[in-house]
This record gives C-alpha cells, sequence and structure tokens, in this order.
C-alpha cells in the first residue's frame, strides 16, 4: 500500500518571496507612518507619506526580487552549461564523480557505480544538477514568481497601516498604528509558519520582535527630527 505523505517543501520559492513582501510591507509602511506622526505631521501628509511608501516600496520589491532571482538563475544556467560540456567531453570523469558522490553518502563502491550508471542513462544532466549541484526544481529560481509575489503581498502588507490611518484620529494614530501592525505581524508570522509546516509560536515571535524594533527606531528619528524643527 502506498504511503502518501505531505510535503511543504515546494512552496519555499513563492512563500519565501510572499512572507517577505507582507513584512517588509507592514514593518516599512508602519515604521514610516510612526516617524511621521511622530514629526507632528497633519493627516494629510501621513496618508501621502504612506501611500508613497506602499507604492515605491512594492515596485522596488518587484525590482529586486527580479534581479536578485535573475542573477541565481544566471549562475544556475551558467552551471547547467558547464556540466553539460562536461558529460559530452568526459563521461567517464563524471561517472566517477558522481559514484564518489554516493560513496561519501553511505553506498559500497560496487552500488554507487550501479547507480550512478542508472541515473546517468535516464537523466544524465538531471543526475549531476540534483547530486552534484544541489538543484532541484523546488528550490529552482523562478524571477517572475518572485517579483509578482513580493508586490502583490508588500501592497497588502503596506495597505494595513494605511487602513489605520483612514479610520483613527491622528491622536491616537501612534498606539493604533502600533498595536494592529504588531497583532498583523504575529498573524503573518502564524499564517506563514503554518503554510510551511514549521513552529508557528517561534515563527510568530521572531516577526513580531524585529517589527517591533523597526518601528521603535523609526519612531524615535521622527520624534527626534520634529523636536529638532
Amino acid at each position: 500500500m502506498r504511503h502518501a505523505e505531505k510535503h511543504r517543501a515546494e512552496r519555499i520559492g513563492w512563500l519565501r518571496a510572499a512572507v517577505l513582501g507582507a513584512n517588509d510591507g507592514i514593518v516599512s509602511t508602519a515604521s514610516l507612518v510612526l516617524g511621521v506622526v511622530a514629526a507632528g505631521a497633519n493627516s494629510s501628509n501621513i496618508l501621502i507619506a504612506g501611500v508613497a511608501g506602499l507604492v515605491a516600496g512594492a515596485t522596488s520589491m518587484a525590482a529586486g526580487e527580479y534581479v536578485s532571482v535573475s542573477s541565481q538563475a544566471d549562475t544556475e544556467n551558467a552551471d547547467l552549461d558547464r556540466e553539460r560540456r562536461e558529460l559530452a567531453l568526459d563521461p567517464e570523469h563524471e561517472h566517477a564523480e558522481l559514484s564518489a558522490i554516493y560513496i561519501e553518502r553511505g553506498l559500497d563502491g560496487g552500488l554507487a557505480a550501479q547507480a550512478a550508471t542508472q541515473l546517468m542513462a535516464h537523466d544524465a544532466l538531471g543526475a549531476h544538477a540534483r547530486d552534484e549541484l544541489g538543484m532541484s526544481a523546488t528550490m529552482s529560481a523562478r524571477p517572475l514568481q518572485a517579483a509578482l509575489t513580493s508586490a502583490a503581498t508588500f501592497s497588502v502588507g503596506a495597505a494595513l497601516p494605511l487602513l489605520i490611518v483612514l479610520l483613527v484620529p491622528a491622536s491616537a494614530l501612534v498606539w493604533a498604528i502600533s498595536g494592529s501592525s504588531l497583532l498583523f505581524l504575529a498573524l503573518l508570522g502564524a499564517l506563514s509558519a503554518s503554510a510551511g509546516g514549521a513552529p508557528v509560536f517561534l515563527a510568530a515571535f521572531r516577526v513580531t520582535f524585529w517589527g517591533a524594533l523597526a518601528m521603535g527606531l523609526t519612531a524615535g528619528v521622527g520624534t527626534l527630527f520634529g523636536v529638532a524643527a
């Protein structure tokens, strides 16, 4: 009877981009708004600053993710091209290299050589990409997916503090944005951990702690410049 196992590793690519985007959207926008509030700005200026932060942050996240993940993809493709050439020029050496890898993982010499022979006969480049280079379909770079995911989740995350700005009077914004943003961050950490099958409390605490630190520092800077003005 086949045992069906549920793994979540295939979610790593988009989940990383989604958590990064949403976390950055909440933290950067809430921090920006808190800094502007602490500096003594009025409600319209606070909202303008927050919307500008949302637009700038979403486009920056998309561009940054696309460029960085494209660089990863370029490196992966260059390694695959090199491996493809080596397989064409010296397949015996590549077979010995793959056998050595399997021996290091615990197979005896004969079984390692047999495994290398069968895997290379089936898909030589795939075997070397997976076992020599450490590449897999799960971890492969997808620049467009990362860019779109980060931009979308950043926008959603950034919209949450802006919603508080619209609903809460300026006199209560510091506490309202701080408290709601920490709640949003805790929920984000819990949801991301649940999607990835990781411990929920640790993820929620980690995201909330660093978010609180960022907002506190930004509010402090805003207060400093507001007093200096």
